[in-house]
């Protein structure tokens, strides 16, 4: 497929947090990622608000397990209190996504360039990531790599169907769908020999309204960088 990447991340704890125990003060993560989460690891790669990243599968590497933890989060009146987090442990995944211009933004237009985008992202995935990457909170620090999407050995690779219920699968916001409104869409995932195919946004069926909400602006050249100066200065300059 046309301007995709692929790559690996991987880190010892992952909290893609179950939206349904927020409410309690303690967090229980899901078992897979969410598509949400995923295209956050994707935009901390490499983002720009002319791209829309779209994820298409993941793959689990390892076994999925919990582990709960004792965790004293800071409470909003002062002090500390009590809260039990469970996380996964040991997690790893396989990704493969693409993206798409934001044909809602025709203000930017003119950082439609194609390949430079495209080359720009490969060259962020070999470097790890512009930016922190993360599985699911700020406790849980990730790593990428690039890797060649199905090669190794995954420990669900003969295990068939796995089905996960109703999950969460993002949020819209306006600056991707053009309607002034922040949306939350739900699935039901299925895992077939290690591989979850992700639906597209626009094909979930299940979709909450939230509140409603502006389209952030964006200016080239005053706070937006065009992708021809990125692309001069990563390649021209030798960043990262």
């Amino acid at each position: 497929m046309r301007n995709q990447i692929e790559f690996i991340v991987y880190g010892d704890y992952a909290l893609f947090t179950d939206p349904l125990m927020k409410l309690g003060g303690e967090k229980l993560t899901t078992q897979i990622p969410s598509y949400g989460a995923l295209k956050g690891i994707v935009e901390s790669i490499y983002w720009k608000p002319s791209i829309i990243w779209v994820i298409d599968e993941i793959r689990v590497m390892n076994q999925i397990r919990m582990e709960s933890k004792g965790i004293r989060p800071i409470d909003f009146g002062g002090g500390n209190t009590l809260a039990n987090y469970t996380y996964l442990r040991d997690v790893a995944y396989q990704v493969r996504a693409h993206f798409v211009f934001n044909e809602q933004r025709k203000d930017l237009e003119a950082d439609f360039n194609e390949f430079k985008h495209h080359n720009i992202a490969k060259r962020c995935v070999n470097a790890g990531g512009r930016r922190d990457i993360f599985l699911g909170t700020r406790e849980c620090q990730a790593y990428v790599e690039p890797c060649v999407f199905g090669e190794g050995i995954g420990h669900y690779d003969e295990v068939g169907e796995l089905h996960f219920g109703t999950m969460f699968h993002g949020i819209s916001y306006p600056d991707e769908t053009g309607h002034g409104v922040m949306a939350t869409r739900l699935w039901q995932p299925v895992m077939k020999n290690g591989v979850i195919h992700f639906v597209h946004p626009e094909e979930c069926t299940l979709v909450r309204p939230i509140r409603k909400m502006e389209t952030k602006n964006f200016q080239l050249n005053e706070n937006m960088q065009s992708v021809e100066e990125l692309y001069e200065e990563i390649f021209q300059g030798g960043g990262d």
